[in-house]
């Protein structure tokens, strides 16, 4: 299948299916020297994988990642990396009855007219436990930046209905409720909610905000390969994204120009700052130096017990209530998704930007 490859200079390839025997991913292009292990993965597949509260499917998988290749005495050797996890707790029964039907909000019937032939055992290639792939990498492309000073930090802005408060903003609370939300208060309010969701056969909607500090101006390029439109496509990349903005995002279109630019000035040093951040740290596509901020809007989850009506293939209307294992809600456990694309498109763009200045190539071969 194409499309399963992202990135030009610090390139993956995902490969697997949600219920086939294992995931995994390539990763190419990643530079020798770095020291590797698989803790050093699993703490980010650790934040992903399921069955760890009320809120994530009950499929109990412990999505231990091992590395086959690339990593020789604890560093990366500048060879491709495969990484692998096994499916270990699959309930295929679970979806036999899918076959023969489309389930609303689900790929299946897009499948279907694409390839006339889909696994429908939780969704195959579509399915969340693909991300897996994308977390396992950016987990290597996180530890290229933290040594740029490049940190990325992603939380659940809103669930449903409940927003976080700024005034409540506090990032130690986002790992120590199951919502991944930074105000304690929104937490409760949004567990009430899916609860009440939950009770009703249905699910809930959310977003991700996430905040990179550290940046590095210069970032992207002027047309086709804007920083902003990379990140675009890496956040739509994910499964039921629906929506991506950066910095004010919708609401520029509703402002004044003297009201949105963003005033130069020099700090204490001399530098050139910017006195707001309306941009997101964006100025032409390419990356201003200040933090680049942007939300990802995430749809409900699509399984729900609820009554439905579909289609199923002898072309007949019917109604359906979906079984299985399924999140409640998609956001708390697409946080890591959001950061690992995030450090995958903003490494890649880094490596790019390395032979984009003659000086800069000069000072690298005549040292």
């Amino acid at each position: 299948m194409s499309g399963s490859i992202y990135g030009k200079h610090f390139q993956i390839s995902t490969w697997g299916e949600s219920h086939g025997k294992a995931l995994g991913v390539v990763v190419d292009g990643c530079p020798a020297g770095i020291s590797l292990c698989e803790e050093d993965i699993q703490k980010s597949l650790n934040r992903r994988k399921p069955g760890q509260n009320r809120y994530s499917t009950p499929r109990s998988e412990d999505d231990a990642v091992e590395i086959l290749s690339g990593v020789f005495e604890g560093k990366t050797t500048g060879t491709p990396i495969s990484l692998i996890v096994f499916n270990k707790q699959q309930r295929s029964a679970d979806y036999s009855e899918i076959a023969s039907y489309y389930r609303p909000g689900h790929a299946d019937y897009t499948f279907d007219e694409k390839y006339g032939f889909r696994d429908y055992r939780g969704g195959g290639r579509s399915s969340g436990r693909e991300t897996i792939g994308r977390v396992a990498a950016g987990a290597i492309a996180t530890k290229i930046l933290d040594q740029l000073g490049i940190q990325i930090t992603a939380y659940s802005k809103s669930i449903g209905p409940v927003v976080i408060s700024p005034e409540r903003f506090d990032l130690s609370q986002r790992d120590s409720n199951p919502l991944a939300m930074p105000d304690a208060v929104a937490a409760e309010e949004a567990a009430a909610y899916l609860d009440s969701c939950r009770k009703n056969g249905d699910s809930s909607g959310g977003m991700v905000e996430c905040r990179v500090t550290g940046m590095i101006p210069g970032l992207g390029d002027p047309v086709f390969e804007k920083l902003s439109a990379n990140l675009a496509k890496a956040m739509f990349s994910i499964g039921a994204v629906k929506s991506f903005e950066l910095g004010d995002g919708i609401a520029a279109s509703q402002a004044k120009g003297s009201t949105n630019n963003d005033a130069f000035s020099l700090d204490n040093s001399g530098n050139i700052v910017k006195s707001t951040n309306h941009s997101g740290g964006t100025l032409g596509g390419i990356s201003d130096g200040n933090d680049l901020l942007f939300r990802v809007g995430f749809k409900p989850t699509p399984s729900i017990s609820a009554s439905q009506q579909t289609v199923n293939k002898d072309r007949k209307e019917i109604s359906v209530s979906i079984k299985g294992r399924h999140d409640p809600i998609i956001v708390p456990r697409a946080v890591v998704v959001v950061e690992s694309m995030a450090a995958l498109t903003l490494t890649d763009a880094l490596f790019s930007n390395m032979y984009t200045r003659m000086d800069h190539i000069l000072d690298f071969y005549r040292r």
